[in-house]
């Protein structure tokens, strides 16, 4: 199999831990790290010792220089996201962008413009989609077994504090377009991406954070005949025991990254009671509760992998093939501009005062 040339740029934590994790790996028999952009020096060093066939450079437009590149990895600052990836596809790069994609849906389409335009690939950092958890989610809520589903509730909570320059403004940061694009992008697509889904509430606000991002987050999305999706991201919720919950017509499905909990009745077993318009009654004419044992099957089971190792892995064997044979991938630009879309809107009806 014939490896393509990468180039990353940044080794933050994302750049370094998540993708260089998987490059060093043996699940990575697609691409060979050739040139690696850091602007800090001790990080440079590290990266020459993490790659020692690889050119460490300190400004991305080194990279320009370079006709042997088959893919750029914008792993840089989140506000830096834009324009470094608009750069590079002017420049007649393929990039794979971290997320979040862009600020605003505007600049996304942008994006999504320039590299239809010039016939090269865009692809978005958005593994979670191909994370165990998402797929068993997505496979029940399409299976019938809950029946109609009602609700989703999407919880990508916990109880930190975080004081870095994901708690900036200015940065592009906060819960929102951090963390936010994971759990948005998990529940618009347990509702398939609906095209009339529209963002119906949103509240913003600051909590532990020591910067003036928003580090809480309660978002509700709505389509016709589509589940509510019910999404919150806090700091603040120190008793959260789930990623995904979902609740249909026949049963229950909760989720984390780790396991999975299901308590569902099957048609047919519990056949209808007919409706009593005055009080129910024992024998004796005394009140009865109306309550009955229904009958319930269960499912549990834990998962193997995670977002970042397996989730991580399919991502780049898709971008693979979709740079080498043109082979569409899953997860596409346009489903990462609807989640930005969501992150404006909700950033756009709740103003947080700037103070950096």
């Amino acid at each position: 199999m014939h490896r393509l040339n990468l180039a990353i740029i940044g080794q933050g934590r994302s750049g370094k831990d998540i993708h260089g994790s998987y490059y060093l790996s043996e699940a990575n028999q697609y691409y060979t790290v050739k040139y690696v952009v850091e602007a800090d020096e001790r990080r440079r060093r590290i990266s020459r010792e993490r790659y020692p066939d690889a050119v460490v450079l300190s400004d991305y437009q080194e990279l320009l220089a370079y006709d042997d590149i088959d893919l750029v990895v914008n792993a840089s600052y989140s506000e830096m996201h834009y324009p470094i990836t608009k750069h590079l596809l002017l420049s007649g790069k393929n990039v794979l962008v971290e997320k979040p994609f862009a600020r605003t849906r505007l600049e996304c389409e942008e994006l999504i413009g320039i590299a239809r335009a010039r016939g090269l690939t865009l692809a978005v950092f958005q593994q979670s989609f191909f994370a165990p958890f998402y797929r068993l989610a997505y496979d029940v809520a399409h299976s019938g077994k809950l029946g109609e589903i009602k609700q989703i509730s999407i919880r990508y909570n916990g109880f930190s504090r975080r004081w870095d320059w994901q708690t900036l403004q200015k940065k592009c940061a906060g819960s929102v377009y951090n963390t936010g694009p994971h759990p948005i992008g998990v529940g618009l697509g347990l509702i398939d991406f609906d095209p009339n889904a529209k963002l119906i509430y949103s509240s913003l606000d600051t909590a532990l954070t020591s910067g003036d991002a928003d580090d809480y987050a309660k978002l509700l999305i709505s389509a016709p005949s589509k589940a509510l999706v019910d999404i919150e991201i806090s700091s603040i919720d120190a008793y959260s025991d789930y990623n995904v919950k979902m609740q249909g017509t026949l049963g229950t499905l909760k989720v984390s990254t780790t396991d999975y909990q299901m308590c569902y009745i099957v048609e047919g077993e519990n056949p209808p009671r007919p409706v009593v318009e005055g009080l129910l009654e024992d024998e004796n004419g005394n009140p009865l509760y109306c309550s009955e044992n229904l009958i319930t099957h269960t499912e549990s089971g834990c998962f193997s992998g995670t977002a970042f190792d397996l989730g991580t892995a399919e991502l780049y064997r898709q971008l693979y093939y979709k740079i080498t044979e043109n082979v569409p991938m899953q997860v596409t630009p346009e489903m990462a501009a609807e989640i930005i879309s969501v992150a404006e809107a909700a950033h756009a009806s709740n103003p947080l005062p700037l103070k950096y």
